[in-house]
């Protein structure tokens, strides 16, 4: 297959997927250190895949050019973005990984936000879980990118913003 007919053939079923409701979102919210950092992260199921949506703002910036920042992203198996002292969102727990598998291998290993002005856009396909297994699990974005070697987690430093994947509901209209 070609690219030009990948693309005539594909655009359609992603972009029709986009523009309908996702099944799972996150509502991200920086942590203490980082309150200017908000957003969302969408999850659509697919039959390739889930499609996994990540609009987030206020990200803290370095200088540009050659320095914008670059930041870990992940899904945890934890439930809650809650904290304990000196530790953000430890109740994230460790990254997802049903499979019991090396990292980057962990189903919850993402690829990394780029930092824009301190916005980050990024969407991607991902086969490592469907929609329904993470919801009630946690989204972290950390400081640094993951160096996709060092275990168990890519020393992507700490977490800055966290949100809890919850399944989206039909709206009264």
């Amino acid at each position: 297959m070609n690219s030009s007919s990948f693309c005539v053939s594909s655009k359609p079923d992603f972009l029709s997927i986009l523009c309908g409701r996702a099944q799972a979102t996150a509502v991200i919210a920086g942590s203490k250190a980082y309150p200017a950092i908000s957003g969302t992260v969408g999850f659509y199921q697919t039959k390739r895949g889930v499609i996994i949506c990540a609009e987030i703002k206020g990200l803290p910036q370095n200088a540009p050019p050659c320095h914008e920042r670059i930041f870990g992203f992940h899904i945890h198996k934890g439930t809650d973005c809650g904290s304990s002292m000196g530790d953000p969102f430890s109740d994230a727990m460790s990254h997802y990984d049903p499979n019991n598998c090396a990292h980057p291998y962990h189903a919850g290993d993402l690829p990394p936000l780029f930092g824009s002005n301190g916005y980050a856009f990024s969407i991607f396909l991902t086969n490592r879980f469907s929609a329904e297994e993470v919801i009630g699990k946690t989204v972290i974005i950390h400081d640094h990118p993951d160096d996709y070697t060092t275990q168990p987690s890519g020393n992507s430093g700490t977490k800055i913003a966290c949100g809890v994947i919850r399944r989206v509901t039909a709206s009264c209209r």
